[in-house]
């Protein structure tokens, strides 16, 4: 197998062939010649029309729901790319579903972050390029190399124009629980104001209860920043949370919106003034009912597969 393949092809299945053509479109490139569809079982169809010998494949793919079928559409072409002879494969996967169980929080518990890991190995990735995984360590479940983007650069410019119409001294980044710390420091070093921190309890998965709040808040507009926003439980009762400890204003931006139901009901009832997400998963319908606005990650999974085509860091993406 090469390590380098001779010229460079943008694929997409179905889970977002929108960002796929931005990303082709950026790099100035016609989007590769694919069609997957589904056999009368539901069984998945995958069909390359041109040559990808040599290539340097790029398969954009996130694993949003259907979790499943998106996840089946990228390993089906992972391994007909590998059949076809490429020169190397990259999956691009800007939403690494399943990533949740990354550890056995109990007894008998898979690990499925790994599990997936090992499935897109196994079918024949050479690479993966992803953004925001749920956990770091994640990166290393897998035994291929793994580009690790940062959706804090990209939110941060945005939050940086709304500023300058804020008085700055009443700014103040709040990360929604204890696992957002880091990613909410770095916003908060990047904008220039304080960091605070929700205290909260999660009893079951997609329940949680705020216990308090670490940091002042008081008289502040916050920006509360995660990696996700799935049923909006968390972030929404982080929001009310601030507002009962005296916040005058809250705006929230995560990296994906799983927005699974009810996120969008919850948002559009909240007292959050703005939901801020990136389009590592296809806007859902409703989503600008619910206050929520979409910032691309073309350019940026652009700039990083135009890196990895020609052998140079990918670090420089990351501030």
């Amino acid at each position: 197998m090469n390590i380098h393949g001779k010229d460079i092809k943008i694929f997409t299945a179905n889970a977002n062939p929108k960002v796929a053509k931005e990303i082709a479109q950026v790099l100035g490139l016609p989007l590769g010649k694919s069609t997957v569809t589904s056999f009368a079982d539901g069984e998945i169809s995958v069909s390359i029309e041109e040559t990808v010998r040599g290539s340097d494949v790029f398969v954009v793919q996130s694993t949003c729901g259907p979790v499943n079928n998106n996840l089946m559409e990228l390993l089906i072409m992972i391994d007909a790319f590998k059949r076809a002879s490429a020169g190397r494969i990259t999956a691009v996967i800007p939403y690494y579903g399943y990533a949740r169980q990354d550890r056995k929080a109990k007894a008998r518990d898979p690990i499925s972050a790994k599990l997936c890991a090992d499935l897109i190995s196994t079918a024949g990735a050479d690479r993966v390029l992803t953004m925001d995984l749920h956990a770091a360590q994640i990166q290393g479940f897998f035994n291929i190399p793994v580009d690790h983007l940062l959706g804090v650069p990209i939110l941060v410019p945005y939050f940086l124009e709304k500023a300058k119409r804020m008085n700055h001294e009443e700014l103040v980044v709040v990360s929604p629980d204890l696992g957002s710390v880091t990613r909410a420091r770095k916003f908060a070093d990047l904008l220039g104001a304080p960091l605070a921190i929700v205290d909260k309890r999660r009893p079951r998965a997609n329940v949680c209860e705020v216990m308090n709040i670490i940091g002042e808040v008081k008289g502040k507009r916050a920006f509360l920043v995660d990696d996700m926003v799935d049923t909006a439980g968390s972030i929404v009762n982080a929001a009310q949370a601030l507002m009962e400890f005296g916040a005058t204003e809250v705006y929230a931006c995560a990296t994906h919106g799983v927005l699974s139901d009810p996120a969008l009901e919850r948002i559009k009832n909240s007292c959050i003034k703005e939901m801020v997400l990136l389009d590592t998963i296809p806007e859902k319908p409703g989503a600008k009912d619910a206050r929520i606005t979409m910032l691309p990650v073309a350019t940026v999974f652009a700039e990083a597969i135009a890196r990895i085509y020609a052998d140079k860091p990918v670090s420089p993406l990351f501030t």
